[in-house]
């Protein structure tokens, strides 16, 4: 069972950045994931993508975020970094990491971020 833990969520001022972190743990298995990545829902609206990395090296960003927005991660694709720029109060949302392997689809509990207007 794969474990996702979110980190770096906040209250930031409109133009404002904020750095997300989340870490996959397998116990002392590899996780071998071949999607890692972000997605956020605002109260009353559907979940939406953010931003993911694959395994072969291709990111994918949502319409909302493009050019606002930087997703990395490490080589193991253990941890995902997003990297927010110019928030806006329409930013505001609880962020969840995702990851995917095998057949298999985790979810993180989110971290929230509020883009204050």
């Amino acid at each position: 069972q794969v474990q996702l833990e979110e980190s770096g969520g906040g209250l930031v001022e409109a133009g404002g950045s904020l750095r997300l972190s989340c870490t996959a743990t397998m116990g002392f298995n590899s996780v071998r994931a071949n999607v890692l990545g972000w997605y956020r829902q605002a109260p009353g609206k559907q979940r939406e993508l953010v931003a993911t990395n694959t395994r072969g090296g291709s990111t994918n960003y949502g319409d909302a975020v493009k050019g606002r927005v930087t997703i990395s991660r490490t080589s193991a694709m253990t941890t995902s970094f997003l990297q927010m720029n110019g928030l806006k109060p329409e930013d505001t949302g609880v962020y969840c990491c995702k990851l995917a392997r095998d057949s298999q689809v985790y979810w993180g509990q989110g971290t929230q971020v509020t883009g204050a207007s």
